[in-house]
């Protein structure tokens, strides 16, 4: 039997290479460096994501004042 490919075994074993790489990225960086560097980027992806959550909230608010004094 022959699988297509790209089939899902394939994909499996890319992500335990993935897995493995980051591993290897820890054991040489060090594991404080890794989590320091993993929640620097959470806070500023979070910052981004709070910032356009708040820029999206104040726009339908304005409409919907316009909207009931017409």
């Amino acid at each position: 039997m022959l699988r297509r490919h790209g089939s899902k075994p394939t994909i499996a074993l890319w992500m335990l290479v993935a897995i493995a790489d980051i591993a290897i990225l820890v054991a040489a960086a060090g594991l404080m460096t890794v989590v320091l560097a993993a929640a620097g980027l959470l806070l500023v992806v979070g910052a981004i994501a709070g910032a356009r959550q708040l820029q999206r909230r104040t726009a339908p608010q304005t409409s919907a004042v316009l909207r009931r004094r017409a």
